[in-house]
């Protein structure tokens, strides 16, 4: 860590600039993912696009890295040194009901535009946790609860405004920088320029028929092998996972849930109740059942859907993409963290794909992982003493389903940290990855934001 003269950096910027003993400095690097413990020489709370541009300018005058945090949920690397940008200030939220579009600030999270798109019917396509960041979500692919009707989350941008590296303001979209529209739009994360703003279409759902059936762990074998089975039938209305849980013992679960094992089954359904019920009946006749709130919900309730934690957590996650999900998946999977095995994961999650997740953008983008048939996801709680544990067992639970693997897919957002062993380009199918870094080397020569290694938009 080095010393840096900010005083003109805090003459240019309206936010707060703070340095390593400040009163307010842990706090501003703080996200949600308590494994990432950022150690910048000099952060600055940027207020708007202006101190965005600031920021970035100053830091190449000083030859400093830049990295930059909104919530902290999609972050994949600490910073060491250089300058973090928060964004978390860049909270606005305009929606155009007419239109059917939202304009957003790069702090915004999903919760905020749920509620202010439901006044005029209309939903986002948010992810499993309203809690989490737009920017980062929705760049780096973005996999929604309505996944298989709409596609994915970057699929309905319509422009990102960004700052690039030589500090310039700039507004990507179909006319406008389109290679730059490209790239940012599923491989945002490989940091092509600091995100200030993002606009995107909204889709006309009020309600659906969604919730989760949570089975014990006794049920984990039939369960599963109907859920494989069974969703691939399923028409592009139903989106669904099923995901191993082990659950913490805690006051605030139900009983039937604390400090077990258990097995849910997560379903969002655009067709209406009576043919959802239909739809979710051989599920339902699976396996004993402990919990079904699944009903007609109004979408600003979508969260009860997936029940995601809320509060930070160190944690570690990776995922594969899925070709098909045979008998012989389903048990490995069981083998390598069913509940007879002692492992310390708190989540193994599959989720269906396809859908209009298979199908191209209206305008092509960078996305990755089109055309796998279901994601695997393990992510386990880096607890002391765990550190180097859990990414080896998650790592295990992979390997398990390798001979299942899509060979050349990948979902951005799952993939977990782009420093793996095949680099931060490793998502993309090799024609890609080389036009993702001209891209990269054409906006940022220099590789101010961290060669790709620092995410742009956490």
């Amino acid at each position: 860590m080095r010393t840096v003269d900010t005083v003109a950096l805090a003459r240019r910027v309206r936010g707060p600039v703070l340095q390593p003993g400040d009163d307010g400095f842990t706090t501003e690097i703080a996200g949600f993912n308590a494994a990432i413990v950022h150690r910048p020489d000099v952060v600055v709370g940027a207020t708007d696009a202006g101190d965005v541009a600031a920021a970035v300018g100053w830091a190449a005058e000083q030859g400093l890295a830049v990295a930059v945090q909104s919530t902290g949920h999609g972050q994949l690397a600490a910073t060491d040194g250089g300058i973090l940008i928060t964004t978390r200030r860049l909270d606005e939220v305009r929606v155009d009901p007419v239109a059917r579009r939202a304009r957003v600030g790069a702090g915004v999270r999903w919760r905020s535009v749920i509620e202010t798109a439901a006044k005029h019917g209309l939903a986002p396509l948010n992810g499993s946790s309203s809690g989490v960041g737009v920017v980062g979500y929705t760049l780096g692919g973005g996999v929604p609860v309505m996944a298989r009707t709409f596609g994915f989350a970057a699929d309905h941008v319509r422009a990102v405004e960004l700052v690039t590296a030589d500090g310039m303001l700039r507004r990507a979209d179909a006319e406008s920088e389109p290679d730059l529209f490209w790239a940012l739009r599923g491989a945002g994360r490989i940091g092509f320029g600091v995100v200030t703003a993002i606009e995107f279409d909204l889709v006309p759902v009020r309600s659906l028929y969604g919730g989760g059936i949570f089975y014990p762990a006794s049920a984990t074998a039939d369960v599963l092998h109907a859920f494989r089975t069974w969703a691939p039938t399923l028409s592009e209305q139903t989106t669904t996972s099923i995901a191993l849980l082990r659950l913490p013992d805690l006051p605030q679960l139900p009983e039937p849930l604390r400090g077990q094992f258990v097995v849910h089954l997560r379903i969002a359904h655009l067709g209406g109740v009576e043919e959802g019920e239909r739809m979710l009946a051989p599920m339902r006749a699976a396996a004993p059942v402990l919990i079904d709130s699944v009903a007609e919900m109004p979408y600003v309730g979508v969260d009860a859907i997936h029940s995601e934690p809320t509060d930070p957590m160190p944690e570690h996650h990776a995922g594969v993409v899925l070709r098909h999900l045979p008998a012989e998946a389903v048990d490995a999977l069981i083998a390598a963290a069913g509940p007879h095995v002692e492992v310390p994961l708190a989540m193994v999650e599959l989720r269906l794909l396809g859908g209009a997740l298979a199908r191209q953008a209206a305008v092509p983008n960078a996305v990755s992982g089109r055309g796998g048939a279901f994601s695997l996801l393990g992510l386990g709680p880096l607890l002391p003493g765990l550190e180097q544990v859990v990414p080896a067992v998650v790592g295990s639970v992979l390997d398990a389903l390798e001979p299942f693997a899509a060979p050349g897919l990948a979902l951005a957002n799952f993939r977990g940290s782009l420093e793996a062993t095949d680099g931060p380009y490793g998502a993309w199918p090799s024609a890609d990855a080389g036009r993702l870094s001209e891209i990269k080397n054409f906006y940022d020569p220099a590789g101010v934001f961290g060669s790709g290694k620092r995410s742009l938009v956490g």
